[in-house]
């Protein structure tokens, strides 16, 4: 099944359809004020908690939703992925939920908190080169030989309208929110997000985050087109792949009223305060979006923000770090 499907963005009614196959197996996160996150940058701040997500991260949206639409038939020998992490342990929780194989192809770099998640979950586990392109190629292989059906970790609508359930649940839970943050890696989260909050409050403005180091929604958008990083590197491992999709590129272009970057220094700064003030556990990835408030990367000075935590994952050898 090829990766990208369909013409066109994602709709509203996609999303609304992948929030009822949702029900009963996402969790619908919380929405949390954050008095120290909005002290800091002078704006009324919530945090969307996906980091409470089952598994640990909002991976689960767009997996479920993808494989949900599967037969039986195609699934009969199982699905694989590739994935930093937070996407294999998604499709290992869906695999057992469906009673289904399935295989999830890793870096040698991955945190251990995500590649023990993903076995414990029930998944294979197949550890591959340090890069995302390295992680397809072998995916893909084992696919091909063993006929497994491949879950796309961004690049499909049906993932991107997953993912959208959580700018479905922000856009209802605060109305009259001015800014949307959004991390993008791959950007099917940042991508969802905007398709519904556009579609439902088009005055909000929808930012996507991305590490300094591994830019490569900035690179598409200032190239026209998906482009190839030389290399990528951040603390935010579930944020590195080396190039964006597609489908994901044009979602940014047309819906997203822009993408920053943040160093990993404000993004170990974001990490620590959530931690320490808010009492919340939440891996580099999922902080990049609180370090670009904290940054100024965004001006939301007297405004309403939510920031979309998207894990949680956190591998627990930087705990002392962080203390």
């Amino acid at each position: 099944m090829s990766e990208v499907q369909g013409q066109g963005l994602v709709g509203l009614t996609e999303i609304e359809s992948a929030a009822r196959r949702l029900q009963g197996v996402a969790v619908r996160t919380p929405l949390l004020p954050s008095e120290a996150v909005s002290e800091a940058v002078g704006a009324e701040v919530f945090l969307k908690c996906e980091n409470l997500q089952r598994a640990g991260a909002f991976k689960i949206r767009g997996a479920f939703n993808f494989v949900s639409q599967l037969s039986d038939d195609q699934v009969k020998n199982g699905i694989i992925t590739y994935s930093s992490g937070n996407h294999a342990q998604a499709v290992a929780l869906t695999g057992r939920l469906r009673l289904i194989r399935t295989v999830a192809v890793m870096p040698t770099t991955a945190p251990r908190v995500k590649v023990d998640g993903t076995k414990r979950l029930g998944g294979e586990v197949v550890l591959e080169g340090i890069t995302s392109l390295e992680r397809k190629l072998r995916a893909e292989a084992i696919a091909e030989e063993q006929g497994l059906v491949m879950v796309p970790p961004f690049d499909h609508r049906h993932v991107i309208a997953g993912q959208g359930t959580v700018g479905l649940e922000i856009a209802k839970d605060c109305p009259d929110v001015d800014f949307v943050l959004a991390p993008i890696g791959g950007g099917g989260l940042a991508s969802g997000v905007a398709a519904a909050v556009k579609r439902l409050l088009p005055s909000a403005q929808v930012i996507g985050v991305e590490p300094a180091g591994a830019a490569s929604m900035r690179a598409a958008l200032d190239h026209g087109a998906p482009t190839l990083l030389e290399r990528s590197e951040s603390i935010a491992d579930a944020l590195l792949p080396m190039i964006t999709g597609e489908l994901t590129f044009e979602h940014a272009k047309a819906l997203m009223d822009g993408v920053v970057t943040v160093s990993d220094d404000a993004i170990r700064e974001a990490t620590k305060l959530l931690m320490g003030r808010q009492k919340l556990v939440v891996e580099f990835s999922g902080a990049a979006t609180t370090a670009a408030l904290l940054e100024s990367t965004v001006d939301v000075k007297g405004g309403r923000v939510a920031v979309v935590i998207s894990g949680g994952n956190l591998d627990p050898s930087f705990l002392s770090q962080l203390a």
